[in-house]
């Protein structure tokens, strides 16, 4: 039986079959990430084309199509790409990354869902990576702003459970790499806070919060929110 191919847009682009990586031409992995971004959904083939190849007058963009799918189709056993005569559709058979990661994201925000220190473990690492890195398209500007709002909330979401759950290092993994996402972001700083108080570390958590509350000052000239700063003084350590 023939292994499913996978595809990897988080941290790098990479399309594997059979446990190997499969060599593409660009265009064809521009092709690719583009419909995996869409979730599965029919896309428009000129649509597709333009937003691909913009710099390109309408037929060349289409005959770069054309070339990306020729690519697609001789590239594994099992093919990636579901084409019709006006519409392309990743194959449902395909598994992607992104795609797992932006799910399992939406399941953790939910209070109801259960997480486990394992599955916590290894949804902070696909969070922690960028949607395809080093890649200058413009169509994927959207998305990568899209993809920063998942992860924060979930990062943010799944810490807190963890703060619960007594797991505080993984916590604090958490709502660190949160913050090494958007480093203003007082959500996360104040998980990190309310991290070290239930640990009972009243210092560390003064330590953190002084140190937030001076970056805010440098990088935009405001103060914590007043209830950032209740959460500290309510252990008693300001």
């Amino acid at each position: 039986m023939t292994e499913v191919p996978s595809l990897v847009l988080l941290g790098r682009f990479e399309l594997l079959a059979g446990g190997e990586e499969v060599a593409l031409p660009r265009g064809a992995q521009r092709l690719l990430a583009y419909l995996a971004i869409h979730h599965g959904d029919a896309v428009h083939r000129q649509a597709a084309a333009e937003q691909l190849w913009p710099e390109c007058r309408r037929q060349r963009a289409t005959a770069n199509l054309r070339q990306a799918l020729w690519h697609l189709r001789r590239a594994t056993d099992r093919p990636v790409v579901e084409p019709s005569v006006d519409r392309l559709r990743l194959s449902p058979a395909l598994t992607v990354d992104f795609r797992r990661a932006v799910e399992a994201a939406h399941l953790v925000v939910n209070p109801g869902a259960p997480v486990s220190p394992g599955t916590a473990e290894a949804l902070v690492t696909a969070l922690s990576h960028d949607l395809l890195p080093y890649w200058a398209e413009e169509w994927l500007a959207p998305e990568r702003r899209r993809w920063e709002q998942v992860r924060l909330h979930a990062l943010e979401a799944v810490a807190q459970r963890l703060i619960s759950a007594g797991a505080h290092l993984a916590a604090l993994e958490a709502a660190f790499t949160a913050i090494a996402i958007d480093p203003v972001r007082e959500t996360a700083h104040r998980t990190v806070v309310a991290a070290h108080l239930a640990q009972g570390n009243c210092g560390s958590a003064l330590k953190h919060y002084q140190q937030y509350r001076a970056l805010l000052h440098r990088e935009l000239g405001v103060a914590p929110s007043s209830q950032m700063t209740r959460l500290v003084a309510s252990q008693a350590v300001l």
